[in-house]
């Protein structure tokens, strides 16, 4: 299994890695992005199974970032891991066509139970 995880905090992307390896996901193979965009070219290069991505973004946001992969046909399970996190967030990130939203702080054992769900 890929995983790419688009987050423009360094620290960020640290954390979100060390989660999934706590959550089971150690012999996964991780691709960063920096931002949107960056990830983009990560989906086409790298195909990978599964993006996580802060909603929030210098050059295209993760919210853009989604619309334009479902746009091009991409149907990559995608899910937003973001400090923000209302209802109509969420309302938007699923009507876009993300399959979850895990909210900042969160805990290996989040990332365990939604993506048992979806992986």
């Amino acid at each position: 299994m890929k995983i790419l995880v688009v987050d423009d905090s360094k620290a960020m992307r640290m954390i979100v890695l060390r989660a999934l390896r706590q959550a089971g996901f150690g012999e996964a193979t991780m691709i960063e992005a920096e931002d949107g965009a960056e990830g983009l070219e990560k989906v086409r290069s790298e195909r990978p199974d599964l993006i996580l991505s802060d909603w929030n973004m210098p050059n295209l946001s993760g919210i853009e970032f989604l619309r334009e992969l479902r746009a091009s046909g991409d149907a990559t399970t995608f899910g937003f891991v973001t400090s923000e996190s209302t209802p109509a967030m969420r309302e938007q990130a699923i009507a876009a066509g993300a399959a979850f939203l895990i909210a900042k702080p969160f805990t290996p054992d989040s990332f365990e139970e939604i993506l048992s769900g979806v992986c």
